[in-house]
């Protein structure tokens, strides 16, 4: 005999006339932690907007049941009253208040209308050391990394008494070691009764911590089965997620590397704040024509911050080095100096440096050239469009129109907007930085495709990457970074993710000098 504690059937969510969802169903058991997957776009993220009250009753069709109840929400408020609590994959923290002030902001202890700070520290306090997160509650968000800001936000769920915990992607952006953290507490809150739902794309934590799942794809609930823990369970997942079995996880490529396209020497980085602080020390690498090169390492390493510097010195001060194109010296002192140079930087933080989210897919493809659009100082925005939506369909952005808001796309589409902008500026080196990060499986494999399309074309393709598996199936030859120095240059033929954690965990050793 099933506990469910929640139903939702048939939910039905519309925008512009185009389904987002379609009949979803989903049934979740009282105390299990029940996994949500599907591709980007798929309707995932619509669905648990539609059970916490993002979208209002009367904004969807369908039903939903709490305890055997039907239920509707016109707001957040109301199914958190409930114990629903959703936390999304852009944490909500203000990061200028403190740990406590933001686990009870909306929810603040108060005596008489006065807030009782004592007390509020206190429950704080307790409800950290429930989440393991050994911090003051005085501490404020800002000083806080984001695995440590994960905690917060569930520590601040179970403040209001949270009966169904809905996690957004929840390591997304974290590390290794705040990933298991954080999969451990959401296990130990299982033990405590707390029913959880999680939306992933990482399907190995899938294996590792959830019950069920349950597939949807193009907005319909596929199937949902019992997870286990086999090499089965991926395969199945991935069949039901894209509709077809993904034989390799890599597109085959056959590289056909030239000469050297570009080398950088002796870069050195200081911190922008601190200057006195050494970020990447004499970092010198080479990459050719037509090949794809990644660069390892541990998070603070260094490798977002060379990056960003190279490319148009966008992080830092005190930066020394020269940086060469076929052989020749070239100027990256601003962000324009580096795109008429013929580089090309695609952030790890897509939303925050990549893309103007209210703008559409119009405007941010043609963002980095518009140059080429241009007559007489006026932009073509026929000719704009055009462009547009020829990448639309080149790169299968999921949009029914170039003139959709970027912001209300799913992260895998953004991703491809990002690099359409990029690839329509004509660059002739590409720094990709994270290029997969939250993205699903599908999605995957066709930006993996747009790499080796770029490399074919004889660009240069720089690729950072936190995930070593990736590296290793995409590159030709593979950088560890450790300290902010280059610690090994390692060939794909002899990589292997012990030997490439070997050497990112090299402490002040000897960088090494590529000539």
């Amino acid at each position: 005999m099933t506990d469910v504690i929640l139903s939702m059937d048939g939910i039905v969510k519309e925008f512009n006339g185009i389904r987002a969802l379609d009949e979803v169903s989903v049934n979740v058991e009282r105390g299990e932690v029940h996994a949500v997957c599907g591709e980007n776009g798929a309707g995932k993220s619509t669905l648990m907007k539609v059970l916490s009250g993002v979208y209002p009753h009367g904004s969807f069709a369908g039903t939903i049941t709490l305890d055997g109840k039907p239920v509707s929400y016109s707001s957040i408020n109301d199914s958190e009253r409930d114990g629903i609590v959703i936390i999304h994959q852009e944490l909500a923290l203000s990061p200028y208040l403190s740990i406590a002030e933001n686990i009870f902001l909306g929810n603040e202890v108060a005596r008489g209308g006065v807030i009782d700070w004592n007390k509020t520290n206190l429950l704080a306090a307790a409800l950290l050391e429930r989440v393991g997160l050994d911090e003051n509650p005085a501490t404020k968000i800002l000083e806080l990394g984001v695995g440590k800001q994960q905690l917060v936000e569930i520590a601040k769920a179970l403040s209001k008494e949270v009966k169904i915990l809905i996690l957004d992607e929840p390591t997304a952006a974290l590390n290794d070691d705040d990933s298991a953290h954080l999969l451990g507490l959401i296990d130990q809150l299982r033990g405590q009764g707390i029913t959880s739902i999680i939306i992933s794309h990482k399907l190995k934590e899938i294996r590792s911590i959830a019950d069920t799942v349950t597939v949807i794809r193009d907005g319909k609930t596929i199937e949902d089965f019992p997870v286990e823990d086999t090499d089965e369970i991926e395969t199945r997942i991935i069949r039901a997620m894209v509709g077809r079995p993904l034989d390799h996880q890599f597109p085959p490529r056959e590289p056909d590397i030239g000469e050297e396209k570009f080398r950088v020497e002796d870069w050195t980085v200081h911190h922008p704040v601190d200057p006195d602080r050494v970020v990447v020390k004499d970092a010198s690498f080479n990459v050719r024509a037509g090949e794809i090169i990644g660069f390892a390492g541990l998070m603070g390493a260094g490798r977002t911050e060379l990056a960003m510097s190279i490319f148009g010195r966008s992080y830092g001060t005190g930066i020394s080095g020269r940086v060469y194109k076929d052989g020749v010296e070239i100027g990256t002192r601003t962000v324009g100096e580096a795109i008429r140079n013929g580089l090309a930087y695609v952030s790890e933080d897509r939303k925050r440096y990549g893309l103007n989210l209210i703008g559409n897919v119009t405007v941010n493809v043609s963002a980095a050239a518009l140059g080429k659009l241009a007559r007489l100082g006026v932009i073509d925005r026929h000719r704009e469009y055009a462009v547009a939506d020829d990448y639309r369909q080149r790169m299968n952005i999921r949009t029914p129109s170039v003139t959709s808001t970027v912001g209300n796309l799913s992260g895998g589409n953004q991703q491809k907007v990002v690099l359409s902008k990029w690839i329509y500026s004509g660059p002739e080196v590409l720094i990709l930085d994270e290029p997969t990060r939250g993205i699903d499986v599908g999605a995957k494999y066709e930006i993996y495709g747009i790499i080796n399309e770029m490399a074919a074309q004889g660009k240069a393709v720089i690729v950072i990457s936190s995930e070593l598996p990736e590296l290793i199936g995409l590159c030709d030859r593979i950088y560890t970074i450790a300290e902010g120095r280059l610690t090994a240059e390692v060939d794909r033929a002899d990589a292997t993710q012990e030997e490439l954690m070997r050497h990112m965990t090299a402490a002040r050793t000897q960088g090494v000098q590529v000539q």
